[in-house]
């Protein structure tokens, strides 16, 4: 089966309506807060054991690519993230939103996102094996010292004071400490408390943190309304001239996007960490960033949706996940018998090539759904505070404790929604915080495999051309500011 009969099999009657069903599930699933893309295919895995393995791998792309639109919606509305890659969407997203512009947000975020996916579709047909190959350059040292340069440029999005975005990025950093250490097996910072053995689970941190943290901040002023978005879904189609203008935004930030989905352990969010970043640092108004700018919510979402297409090439072309949806993709394709590495394009190339068109006709179909849907999920807003809190607080618990099954879980969502609280008083950044949270096993992972290869030798670390290149960058960042600080008040 080639590329073009790949195409040709999914408008079919079947596969197509297994892909419009993945791709619905996904938008609602990411619209839902606290339910995850990752937590619907772990539960729609077992339903793939009687289907064909083309039209099992067609459903899991497709809700895959619905999970990462979905969050938009939640983000740009309520403020409450539905994906966790949709952090850096609620910065901007939210306030533009609440200006009176929902409809321009959303269009701008769903552009971008057709935008996005659609290039990195033209990077997983025509640049995997290169791609693949500079991927897998990447060592223990130089995924280190790339999450390192992602912490630093952190507090540059820090609304204010550079030191409270440290400050929120090193507490993210000491949640994510307590459970087994993966080197020695020990238990750590656990207290005897066997709840902890496995940690702090991170999607109940992250809806306590921005979901239950709003609903409490909302409902000391709940009867005043102001935090209310009127669904007023003018702009929802965006113009040409918007391409125009945004256009090398969407490029750039797809590229960054491409590219940190291709490196393994990277993901979405750390992408559009990066993107948004990027996207301040060149911005002519870059004071924007955080009220409300356009140029932040198509950096983030072009970011989001490339790493759809980047990170399918290493665990395609080499078998190796990026994250916890890839494992579940690479689980998928296990179940049916199919290794995924470079025997796979040879052995089942049709499989290859329905994974390649599916991803493309799976993003088309989110931008009409969402483009559709968006007025109809708007209408959320409509609903008064006293009605809609108590559901949100419902779907965040259900969030939580599906997740293990365990009302602890149910617990620390609640604990964290009133940290999360207790950080806004104090004008502490959230975002930071949960960056902090999702990057340190990441860099504490990579750092222990480079000593462990080396015998314990940090001198490659600095040595090494590309990982020596991401410390110098995360310096120069992280002085910066003080650099900026001490040159306005010199003398003249």
């Amino acid at each position: 089966m080639t590329l073009l009969d790949a195409f040709v099999h999914l408008f079919t009657l079947k596969p197509l309506l297994i892909m419009v069903g993945g791709v619905l599930l996904g938008i609602a699933v990411g619209v839902l807060p606290g339910i995850t893309a990752g937590m619907l295919l772990a539960l729609t895995l077992p339903f793939t054991y009687h289907m064909t393995s083309i039209n099992a791998v067609i459903l899991m792309i497709a809700m895959f690519v619905g999970g990462v639109s979905g969050g938009l919606v939640t983000a740009t509305l309520m403020r409450i993230p539905g994906e966790p890659n949709a952090v850096m969407t609620t910065l901007d997203g939210y306030p533009l939103a609440k200006a009176g512009y929902p409809g321009r947000a959303l269009g701008l975020g769903n552009a971008a996102s057709l935008v996005g996916g659609g290039l990195s579709w033209l990077v997983l047909v025509m640049l995997t094996p290169p791609l693949a190959k500079l991927g897998v350059a990447f060592g223990p040292f130089e995924n280190f010292a790339l999450v390192v340069m992602a912490l630093v440029l952190i507090t540059s999005l820090s609304d204010g004071s550079q030191l409270k975005g440290l400050i929120a990025a090193l507490l993210g950093m000491l949640v994510s400490m307590p459970g087994i250490d993966e080197t020695s097996g020990m238990m750590r910072l656990t207290f005897d408390w066997h709840a902890l053995d496995g940690g702090f689970n991170n999607l109940p941190v992250i809806i306590g943190i921005f979901a239950v943290s709003q609903v409490l901040a909302d409902t000391i002023n709940i009867d005043q309304g102001t935090d209310h978005i009127r669904a007023r879904m003018a702009g929802i189609m965006i113009s040409l001239r918007d391409y125009v203008v945004h256009g090398w935004n969407m490029l750039r930030s797809s590229v960054i996007g491409i590219w940190m989905g291709i490196l393994p352990g990277v993901g979405a969010t750390i992408a559009s960490i990066v993107a948004y970043t990027t996207a301040k640092n060149l911005s002519k108004t870059p004071e924007k960033f955080g009220h409300g700018s356009e140029e932040a919510i198509v950096a983030a979402e072009s970011a989001n949706n490339a790493t759809t297409g980047g990170t399918l090439v290493p665990l395609l072309a080499l078998g190796i996940p990026g994250g916890l949806t890839d494992s579940i993709l690479l689980s998928a394709l296990m179940i049916h018998n199919l290794q995924p590495g470079p025997l796979l394009y040879r052995n089942n190339p049709e499989i290859v090539n329905a994974i390649m068109a599916s991803h493309l006709v799976s993003h088309v179909l989110m931008f009409a759904f969402m483009t559709v849907g968006c007025a109809v999920f708007a209408r959320m807003m409509l609903i008064r505070a006293h009605f809609l809190y108590p559901f949100v607080l419902v779907f965040c618990v259900v969030g939580a404790f599906a997740l293990n099954n365990r009302v602890f879980d149910v617990w620390v969502m609640l604990a964290f929604g009133a940290i999360g609280f207790g950080l806004e008083i104090a004008k502490v950044p959230l975002a930071p915080f949960v960056i902090g949270l999702v990057l340190a096993p990441v860099a504490e992972t990579e750092l222990r495999s480079g000593l462990m290869a080396t015998a314990g030798d940090l001198t490659p670390l600095f040595t090494r051309p590309i990982s020596g290149s991401f410390l110098v960058v995360s310096v120069l960042v992280l002085f910066w500011p003080f650099v900026r600080s001490w040159r306005r008040r010199r003398p003249g």
